[in-house]
């Protein structure tokens, strides 16, 4: 087994700030999606996916894996959507054995509803916080990052 490389004091310093900033972020945007639209993060996460896709339909499992959630809990999200209106399950033509699921006109109001807010959050939150150079670089590691932990670019498409 290869020796351990123990983070040093400025690396651990690092390392803590974000995950700090990893573990309060969702809360943020969550807190405000709820407050507003009576949506949670991963449901707005859900519509927007949807929207920018050829007929607003993806797999269950494609919908899953861009949202880095596993089946189960989709399923669940996608449950308690289509309850409200928001998505509807369709068969899959191409595999009797897939889900697809499906933006409704619903579904579509309530995101362009909730896009302002979450955006102002996004803005208030993030953006806001950095200057213009520090965006870059935020987005420059963040590339780094993925590339090694989503080399496929299964949850974005870099």
């Amino acid at each position: 087994m290869a020796e351990v490389r123990w983070l040093n004091d400025g690396e651990i310093e690092a390392w803590l700030k974000f995950r700090a900033v990893i573990e309060v972020f969702p809360g943020v945007l969550d807190s405000q999606l709820r407050r507003d639209e009576n949506l949670t993060h991963m449901e707005y996460q859900v519509l927007a996916m949807l929207s920018e896709v050829p007929e607003a339909t993806l797999r269950m499992s494609a919908l899953a894996a861009r949202s880095n959630a596993t089946l189960t809990r989709m399923s669940h999200v996608v449950t308690r959507m289509s309850v409200r209106g928001l998505v509807e399950r369709l068969a899959c033509v191409k595999d009797g054995r897939a889900t697809n699921v499906h933006l409704t006109a619903t579904g579509r109001d309530a995101l362009v509803a909730a896009a302002p807010g979450h955006v102002a959050q996004v803005r208030a939150s993030l953006i806001d916080a950095v200057t213009p150079e520090q965006l870059q670089q935020l987005g420059d590691i963040c590339d780094a990052i993925l590339d090694r932990i989503d080399p496929d670019g299964v949850v974005t498409s870099r």
